[in-house]
């Protein structure tokens, strides 16, 4: 019989599943519950051998919208208990320092989920409020928080530590805590079996560069830097973030333009980045803006490159050396553009690009650098959804977590 995990992923207003064969790594079904608690219709739309079903209906929230969601399954196909559905793996965000590890959802876990959520104040409330609706609508099934910061709590502490007033930061949680660790876990994961390599003593740098865009770099498989730091806010420049500035911009905008903190949030996270340099945080929109002539997105496209570039520099020297540079994500997987601008920049050092391959679309793990090439360049998809759910399936096989929560 399959084993399955059906991952969710939480939102303020919308809920992400997928329902993973553990057995393929495949998505048997997935869709997506939009516009919840909005005064206008929500939107469902439900995806299984290869049909679509889509329903509009107001959602007032997120029980409602995880109900019409589990009635898909039965309606549509295929039923979770013919499925062979071993655990529900819940993404979050944050796990703080409290959470090095997945854990099982109980009342506790959720409490310190909720409470966490001053560190993502988007994200967590929600992502906890999912699976205490999760788990009473499938009490018999195990359900298993899985945080994306759980991978980023290896960092060594020179990493991780912002040169802040040491009492205020420990009052307050100030620390680099990383995000999208899980992409980070199962690219950086996936690269020794892709090169040939064996993981001991690789010397990685992963760059999942998307919407959200962050590097990491790796020895043994093991993390020891990250871009983004308290919040997703730091870092690389992405769609709508302006990744690294000076904080004194934010002093300088209080007194001049005289915006307060929301205003300012919405700034550096929603109106910046390629977005508040283009008008598009899309970079299939932002080529298109090159190749008409417009100078803003060459330049906008330029700092972007440049900010990838100055990480792969920094990176290489923590690491003492580099083997390979795995691009992930949607711009990483898919923008040969970028990748190209990005190794041409690395020439001097030896890094030669395989043009041909990089041109080449695809959707499996694959070496686009030359043989010659002083360092490997590699395009692995990433998987969070798989990742989830063989992180959840194992919790869920083995009975416990690691903070001695057990399965009823």
């Amino acid at each position: 019989m399959a084993k399955t995990v059906l991952v969710i992923n939480s939102g303020s207003s919308s809920i992400k599943y997928q329902l993973v064969d553990l057995e393929t790594g495949e998505g048997i079904a997935s869709g997506l519950v939009e516009k919840i608690g909005e005064p206008i219709d929500g939107h469902y739309k439900y995806e299984y051998n290869g049909e679509k079903h889509e329903l509009e209906e107001r959602i007032d929230n997120h029980e409602q919208g995880l109900k019409r969601v589990l009635s898909f399954f039965e309606e549509y196909g295929p039923s979770l208990e013919s499925a062979g559905i071993v655990a529900v793996g819940h993404r979050v965000v944050q796990g703080g320092s409290t959470f090095p590890d997945p854990a099982l959802v109980t009342d506790e876990t959720i409490k310190q989920v909720e409470d966490l959520a001053v560190l993502a104040p988007l994200h967590n409330g929600p992502e906890a409020k999912g699976a205490e609706v999760m788990r009473e609508l499938l009490p018999d099934v195990p359900q298993i928080f899985v945080f994306d910061s759980s991978f980023f709590q290896q960092l060594p502490k020179a990493a991780s530590t912002y040169a802040l007033n040491r009492e205020v930061a420990e009052k307050y949680k100030i620390r680099r805590y990383g995000a999208h660790g899980t992409s980070h876990w199962y690219v950086s994961s996936k690269v020794p079996e892709v090169i040939g390599k064996p993981a001991e003593g690789l010397k990685q740098i992963v760059l999942h560069i998307g919407n959200g865009a962050s590097a990491s770099a790796e020895i043994d498989g093991k993390p020891i830097e990250t871009s983004m730091g308290l919040t997703p806010l730091e870092g690389l420049v992405m769609g709508s973030r302006t990744g690294d500035i000076d904080p004194a911009a934010v002093f300088h905008l209080i007194r001049n333009a005289h915006m307060d903190v929301d205003e300012l949030d919405d700034l550096f996270n929603k109106k910046s980045g390629m977005m508040g340099m283009t008008g598009f945080g899309d970079m299939r929109e932002v080529h298109r803006l090159i190749a008409e002539g417009d100078e803003n997105a060459k330049l906008a496209l330029d700092v972007y490159v440049h900010r990838i570039v100055s990480y792969i520099g920094a990176y290489t020297a923590q690491l003492g050396g580099l083997d390979v540079i795995t691009f992930t994500a949607g711009v990483g997987e898919n923008d040969e553009i970028v990748r190209r601008m990005v190794c041409e920049k690395l020439a001097p050092f030896g890094v030669k690009l395989d043009m041909e391959k990089n041109d080449t679309r695809s959707k499996e793990p694959r070496i686009i650098s030359t043989p010659d090439s002083s360092v490997i360049i590699a395009v692995v998809p990433t998987n969070e959804e798989l990742a989830i759910a063989q992180r959840s399936a194992a919790i869920a096989e083995k009975g416990e977590d690691t903070y001695g929560n057990k399965i009823a």
